[in-house]
C-alpha cells in the first residue's frame, strides 16, 4: 500500500507491546502519536535512534505526543531492547508485518546487491483527530527526533550552522618598499691654484743682469 499522506485518516490499529499490554490507535484520540517504524532491535541506527526518543520522552510528552516503535521483531526480542536501553515507551509486534505494510514501509528493499523484504525507517506524526499530520518517509537518525519536536513545538527545526569553507586565505599583498635613492654627492668645489705672485720689474731686471754674467 502507498504511505498515507497529511491530511489523510492514519489507518487505525491494534497491536500488543513488548509486555502483552493492549495498543489500539483510536483509543489515543486527543494527544498526538509519534509512530515510528524501524527495521531491527539492537541494531547500532536503531539502537540510537530508539535511544534519542528516550532521551527526549519528557519534552514529547510535554508537548502532549505518545511514542510507538514498530519493527518486525517480536515480543521477547522488544523486551530485551527495552529493557537494556531502559526504553519507557511501548514496543509494538506487528504479525506478519499487517501494519507496516498498511502505512507503505513495508516491501523489498536492497542492500549491497542483495533484496529482501523489509521495513523502511520512516515516521509518522499523527494528530489529535488521528490524521496523518506530517510524515517522515526516509529518517537519517541524527537530528530526528528534535525534528519532530520542532513540527510538535508549531516551529520549524533549527538548521545547523554551515561550517565555514575552506577557502585558501589570500596571500597578504606584498609592501612595495621604495629604494632609498642614493644620497646625492656634494659638489666639492676645487679650490683655485694659488696665484703666482707677480715679481716687481727692478727684481726681474736684476735676475737677467745677474744670468748674463
Amino acid at each position: 500500500m502507498p504511505i498515507p499522506q497529511t491530511g489523510n485518516p492514519a489507518p487505525d490499529f491494534q497491536l500488543k507491546d513488548q509486555n502483552g499490554n493492549d495498543v489500539k490507535l483510536s483509543q489515543l484520540r486527543g494527544k498526538n502519536v509519534v509512530l515510528y517504524f524501524y527495521p531491527k532491535d539492537n541494531t547500532p541506527g536503531c539502537t540510537r535512534e530508539a535511544c534519542d526518543f528516550r532521551d527526549e520522552h519528557s519534552a514529547l510528552g510535554a508537548a502532549g505526543a505518545v511514542v510507538l516503535g514498530v519493527s518486525p521483531d517480536d515480543a521477547r526480542s522488544h523486551q530485551k531492547f527495552a529493557t537494556k536501553f531502559s526504553l519507557p515507551f511501548p514496543l509494538l509486534v506487528d504479525p506478519g508485518n499487517q501494519v507496516a505494510g498498511s502505512y507503505g514501509v513495508w516491501g523489498e528493499k536492497s542492500l549491497y546487491g542483495r533484496t529482501f523484504l523489509g521495513i523502511t525507517r520512516a515516521t509518522f506524526l499523527i494528530d489529535t483527530e488521528g490524521k496523518v499530520a506530517r510524515v517522515w518517509p526516509k529518517v537519517k537518525v541524527d537530528g530526528h527526533v528534535q525534528e519532530i519536536l520542532a513540527t510538535l513545538k508549531g516551529g520549524a527545526p533549527a538548521e545547523e550552522p554551515k561550517k565555514p569553507s575552506a577557502t585558501k586565505k589570500a596571500a597578504p599583498t606584498k609592501k612595495v618598499v621604495a629604494k632609498k635613492a642614493a644620497p646625492a654627492k656634494k659638489a666639492v668645489a676645487k679650490k683655485p691654484a694659488p696665484a703666482k705672485k707677480a715679481v716687481p720689474m727692478k727684481k726681474m731686471a736684476a735676475r737677467k743682469s745677474a744670468a748674463r754674467r
